[in-house]
């Protein structure tokens, strides 16, 4: 397989560290959705990454659908298959998801546009904020090292990523002091061996 991305986008770490896990051999393409956009574009019409494409050639374009598949092929998948525990994992990586794409959404609106828009602004602010707060005080009621108890799980790296990401691009739009229990999880992630090993710091497209 070849994922194709570059690390700090938090949608393909999440991915790489989900292949690395299940041990799977995958070749890594540090493509930019800018400054590789025609090499890009010829595999994914979407011009954006994640972009896995499969060792038949098939190509996956939206990470949720990447993990789907990478689930399929192991015995046991970082989403739980059964219910009730597999919608309640989804919620918590949806609502990590969600959080990065609006950190995504601030950054491009601020990078590429001298004047912008004072809604929009307070808008992906105020989601960042009511889901930080929203998971901060669900990750403060469990018990365990991880979201779901003692094994690192999807919900878990898609959060590690979209903090990550957040605390890199936006400085200051997280304070630590109101989120503590988010901020220590993050620093253990990002202190284990496969986050280590997924890793790029934060670089904004030139």
């Amino acid at each position: 397989m070849i994922l194709i991305g570059q690390y700090d986008s938090p949608f393909v770490r999440r991915v790489g560290i989900a292949l690395t896990l299940y041990g799977m051999a995958f070749e890594h393409r540090p493509w930019s959705a800018f400054g590789d956009a025609d090499l890009l574009r010829a595999l994914n019409p979407l011009t954006r990454v994640p972009t896995l494409v499969l060792d038949d050639g098939f190509v996956l374009v939206d990470s949720h659908m990447m993990l789907d598949y990478l689930d399929g092929l192991v015995d046991q998948p970082l989403f739980p298959r059964t219910e009730p525990a597999r919608h309640r994992a989804l919620k918590v990586a949806a609502l990590a998801c969600g959080l990065a794409d609006k950190a995504v959404s601030l950054f491009y609106e601020r990078a590429m546009h001298e004047v912008i828009s004072p809604a929009f602004d307070a808008r992906c602010r105020a989601q960042i904020h009511a889901v930080l707060h929203a998971l901060e005080a669900d990750l403060a009621s469990r018990p365990g090292p991880y979201w779901f108890g003692d094994k690192l799980g999807h919900a878990d790296i898609a959060l590690g990523c979209a903090l990550r990401f957040l605390r890199e691009a936006h400085p200051g739009v997280m304070a630590d002091l109101d989120f503590p229990t988010l901020i220590a999880f993050a620093d253990r992630l990002e202190q284990t061996a496969v986050f280590a090993q997924i890793s790029q710091p934060f670089l904004p497209p030139a």
